[in-house]
């Protein structure tokens, strides 16, 4: 899905470089000032040291718990997806606010909220009021994917935390594990990705569990499932729903702590864990490029980078757009 981009400032005030400025003229103005908002060095003067402040963090979280940075990972994810990078699936529930977290595709699933506040509680002491929360998401996940041996990139910032949520987005707009090949498409390109991106960014499966829930239906009666990967799931996923619904199993068998690219040469095997995922080399558009990826990991790790930055773009809030919380749990 292609999107035009507004004019840059600089195109837009030569453009309107008479005496009066027209409504359009400024409105142009607007449009190009607040694209250039984010950038790898919004912070380089109010908080120069935040990159290395959220690094230790995260570091520290997944020396204790390596699947935590497929965690953090997945949250940037199911943020982006919902109205853009806003920080607003880390809301709580309040008795007057109905955030996203017990949206069907974060309930009992979506983790690693401790881990955030740790991490802006970190930065809040070198530069409170600074950091929004839609950023240190995206730092946390490059910093999650290079520390399990993933590619790095500069992640853009500037982003500012939105004051509201939405459980019903989060439930339409988050692909589900069911999904088939046009579905999964289809979600991408409702936030502006294609069909590479989608491709390069589920490689993100190569890290990280999921539970019985998800896969059960694929272990017992699907058939584009290699044998033994279905008896070794089947062992700790039993038929019966609401027994084990949450026992994790590793979406790659091969390295599940490891960034890297066994998650494609899985698929070339039929040993895709979750239905979407298998729906990827199915017979369908996109078996050509999880070849290229399963046989070329430098190709699909500058596709990968090119879709989270591609992603962490999706509409964030900038300017005098939301706030900066003190917290990441509620609203200030």
């Amino acid at each position: 899905m292609a999107f035009s981009s507004p004019p840059s400032s600089s195109s837009s005030s030569s453009s309107c470089s008479v005496a009066v400025l027209s409504l359009s003229c400024i409105l142009l103005l607007l449009l190009g000032s607040t694209d250039a908002q984010l950038s790898t060095n919004f912070y380089s003067k109010t908080c120069p040291n935040v990159f290395t402040t959220v690094k230790s963090q995260v570091q520290a979280a997944i020396n204790k718990e390596a699947r935590m940075g497929a965690s953090l990972l997945r949250l940037f994810f199911h943020d982006c997806f919902v109205n853009g990078c806003d920080g607003s699936i880390l809301l709580d529930d309040t008795s007057t606010f109905t955030g996203e977290k017990n949206a069907a595709p974060n309930k009992n699933s979506a983790r690693g909220f401790n881990v955030v506040d740790n991490i802006k509680s970190a930065v809040e002491k070198v530069c409170p009021g600074v950091v929004s929360c839609a950023d240190l998401l995206a730092i946390t996940a490059r910093d999650s994917t290079v520390i399990l041996g993933g590619p790095s990139w500069n992640v853009k910032v500037g982003r500012r935390d939105a004051r509201t949520a939405s459980q019903a987005a989060a439930n339409n707009s988050i692909p589900p594990p069911t999904s088939n090949l046009n579905n999964l498409i289809s979600f991408f390109q409702n936030v502006g990705l294609s069909t590479r991106d989608m491709v390069a960014l589920s490689g993100s499966h190569t890290i990280g569990q999921a539970r019985c829930t998800n896969f059960r239906t694929r272990i017992y009666n699907e058939t584009n499932l290699d044998s033994s990967l279905a008896k070794t799931r089947q062992s700790n996923c039993p038929r019966t729903v609401g027994s084990g619904d949450n026992n994790l199993a590793p979406l790659d068998l091969q390295t599940p702590t490891k960034f890297d690219n066994n998650y494609y040469k899985n698929l070339l095997q039929n040993k895709g864990l979750l239905h979407s995922d298998q729906q990827l080399f199915n017979g369908g558009s996109t078996d050509s490029l999880v070849r290229t990826y399963g046989s070329n990991p430098s190709t699909f790790t500058s596709d990968f980078v090119a879709g989270m930055i591609k992603m962490g773009d999706i509409k964030p809030l900038t300017g005098s757009s939301g706030e900066i919380r003190k917290n990441c749990r509620k609203i200030n």
